[in-house]
């Protein structure tokens, strides 16, 4: 995982997420990683997943966390 921000990345929102507030993030993906940030401070600090691997691994713990 890095924190390192890349120039331009194009961000979107699961399309279970609504524009009205609450806790979303976004999600772009780059040549090496998926990165992910909070919608609501989108020049804030984003998180950097290598493709595959650590990704898969960060999508199954929320999913067996129930999040």
């Amino acid at each position: 995982m890095s924190t390192e921000k890349p120039a331009q990345l194009h961000w979107f929102k699961s399309t279970y997420s609504s524009d009205e507030g609450g806790e979303c993030v976004e999600v772009a993906t780059d040549g090496t990683a998926v990165r992910v940030r909070d919608s609501k401070e989108r020049g804030g600090p984003q998180l950097a997943f290598t493709r595959g691997g650590a990704w898969a691994r960060f999508v199954t713990d929320l999913r067996q966390d129930g999040f």
